[in-house]
């Protein structure tokens, strides 16, 4: 047991980090295979879906970067500049992507369906189109860091 509590506490930042992505991977898997029917392990590592994985990441280490460094300290404004960044970009630039494959697949699809024969390297071709958030999976994700940010008990924590 000792063990366990030297590794968690050796870095109580990354700990509560991990620990929220952990959390939203494990929701998102269960939520996908709850609505899927059957169990979907391979949401355990993939990308897009509700929560946001990158939210609650991001979002637990700002929330445990504050409790440990301080709200005023320049740790904790960096934690801030990463997290507004790593959220803009998950509902911005990576869901338009996931949009993209979306209709490219489709494309694709409907011209395999025409010509198979002329264009054979496209038989298997799928893009992933699960790659990025909408605002509500970005904000389910960052409410699911900031509660693993706030409830993870933190020893280094500024009274």
């Amino acid at each position: 047991m000792e063990v366990i509590h030297s590794i968690l506490s050796w870095n109580e930042i990354l700990t509560v980090s991990i620990l929220g992505w952990l959390t939203a991977q494990l929701l998102k898997t269960g939520i996908s295979s709850l609505l899927a029917g059957k169990l979907q392990l391979e949401r355990m590592v993939g990308d897009g879906g509700m929560p946001s994985a990158h939210s609650a990441t991001v979002c637990a280490m700002v929330v445990a970067t504050g409790r440990v460094e301080g709200v005023h300290s320049s740790l904790f404004a960096v934690a801030c500049v990463v997290a507004i960044i790593t959220m803009h970009d998950a509902m911005g630039v990576r869901h338009e992507t996931g949009e993209q494959a979306k209709v490219l697949n489709n494309i694709i699809e409907m011209w395999l369906e025409e010509s198979e024969t002329l264009s054979p390297f496209l038989q298997n071709m799928r893009l992933k189109e699960m790659v990025g958030h909408t605002p509500l999976q970005v904000y389910a994700g960052m409410i699911v860091g900031a509660a693993v940010g706030f409830l993870y008990p933190l020893s280094g924590v500024i009274a």
